[in-house]
């Protein structure tokens, strides 16, 4: 019997266009949810870079390196932490018409860690083209990288895929017993834990806690950032111990479980740094001498702006005396 308040498995995963050529091309919802993920985290750390002095839309210069590197990571880790997905006798995983082939980033299997790793080479690069600091920008993105997160995690559940081990709760998720996923030896109905919901949950917590923690401290240097690997692989080893997808092992834990731990310490190391390296106010999101100087009709709008909006990280108004001592006559030297 199926829990009156269980999670069901949509039916719908994308939809289909027609081309001129008689051929179609197919719209997949998680690749929609990862889009949308994309361009609510671009939005959001727009916003904030621009509140701390930088060029407005400075941030598409380093998203167009950051996301296709991003890409290709998630998708080579994945493939290289799941080999016996694709290398198999018989495995066609070079056609991209074939399913399976491992550039089919559309049918799943895009790993957050690979992720990281692709698009943190593709913001350095960004950054030295625009003269942003690195961790200027991975502060900003910070809260937004949660709420892309949260949003690619539905993706997931149109896919049918990724779910944790069977559970009595009322709010367990409904997994056709026909697919591939299914555990062998369970009976139909068996409903499993959403794992999707939980790190949607999760992640937007993170986003929360990122920006109060903002508030009360002068998270800079890339500490927000840091907080943010901490908070992610805490939720993370977690989530993925309580999964039932397959995954390469090591010491009879998964891979992605040490992931989470490396992302944590990480994180730690990080806070710690530069917390001894810069002790005073970030001067600017820039680099020095590459400074962006707004014009007359910039700065006046810049300042009709609301302080009081809530992606800001509302260390502002905290630190205006010491920002106004160490900047000059131009915007861009606040942070």
């Amino acid at each position: 019997m199926i829990a009156p308040l269980s999670i069901p498995s949509p039916d719908w995963d994308g939809f289909e266009i027609p081309t001129p050529w008689g051929t179609v091309i197919s719209i997949r919802a998680y690749a929609l949810c990862i889009l949308l993920g994309i361009i609510l985290a671009t939005i959001i750390t727009s916003r904030r870079l621009t509140k701390r002095g930088a060029e407005p839309g400075v941030v598409l210069d380093i998203v167009l390196w950051a996301v296709p590197l991003g890409i290709i990571g998630a998708r080579l880790y994945h493939v290289l932490t799941h080999p016996a997905d694709y290398f198999y006798p018989g495995a066609n995983v070079w056609n991209p018409f074939e399913p399976g082939a491992i550039w089919n980033i559309w049918e799943g299997g895009n790993a957050i860690y690979g992720s990281l790793i692709g698009g943190a080479v593709g913001v350095i690069i960004g950054c030295r083209f625009t003269g942003l600091r690195f961790w200027s920008f991975a502060d900003a993105l910070a809260p937004g990288l949660l709420v892309a997160q949260a949003t690619g995690r539905l993706g997931n559940w149109f896919n049918h895929e990724l779910f944790g081990s069977p559970t009595d709760l009322p709010w367990g998720l409904q997994i056709e017993s026909t697919n591939p996923a299914f555990p062998a030896g369970l009976p139909d109905g068996t409903l499993f834990h959403p794992t999707f919901l939980y790190e949607i949950v999760w992640n937007l917590l993170g986003v929360a806690v990122i920006l109060f923690l903002e508030r009360r401290f002068n998270l800079r240097w890339g500490k927000a950032f840091g907080v943010y690997l901490i908070w992610y692989g805490i939720g993370r080893s977690f989530l993925e111990s309580i999964r039932v997808d397959p995954s390469e092992l090591f010491l009879g834990i998964r891979s992605n479980v040490w992931a989470s731990y490396a992302a944590v310490v990480i994180g730690i190391v990080i806070i710690i740094v530069q917390s001894r390296r810069h002790t005073g106010i970030e001067p600017s999101v820039y680099v020095p001498g590459r400074e962006w100087t707004p014009s007359d009709a910039e700065v006046d709008s810049d300042e009709t702006e609301s302080e009081s909006d809530s992606l800001d990280d509302g260390v502002e108004g905290k630190n205006e005396s010491g920002e106004t001592a160490a900047t000059s006559t131009s915007r861009t030297t606040s942070a």
